[in-house]
């Protein structure tokens, strides 16, 4: 199901826009703002995204298969630690990943 967000602009034109949010569950990974620099130097305002991906994966401690919107980063410590420990080691940071364990 996606979530959309109906915007007015001049007059009476509606305009339905994706407001899906770009935010890992895991790190908080979120867009960061800077500047794009052209050769004349002339800035003008960017956003740079995390690399998302959405991912399901199985824990087999509790039988469950979730699906996870993560950043890459959080993908390669996942595979390194597995993800039952991985969400264990944010629960004892306080991270609150939204995953029942």
């Amino acid at each position: 199901m996606q979530r959309f967000q109906v915007r007015i602009l001049t007059g009476s034109l509606l305009v339905k826009t994706d407001t899906m949010s770009k935010v890992c569950q895991l790190t908080g990974k979120r867009p960061a703002v800077g500047n794009n620099v052209s050769h004349s130097n002339r800035k003008t305002r960017r956003r740079f995204l995390p690399n998302l991906q959405s991912k399901r994966f199985f824990i087999p401690e509790t039988g469950e298969t979730v699906r996870l919107k993560l950043s890459t980063n959080a993908i390669k410590s996942i595979n390194k630690l597995g993800v039952y420990a991985y969400l264990k080691k944010l629960e004892r940071k306080g991270v609150s990943t939204g995953v029942k364990l």
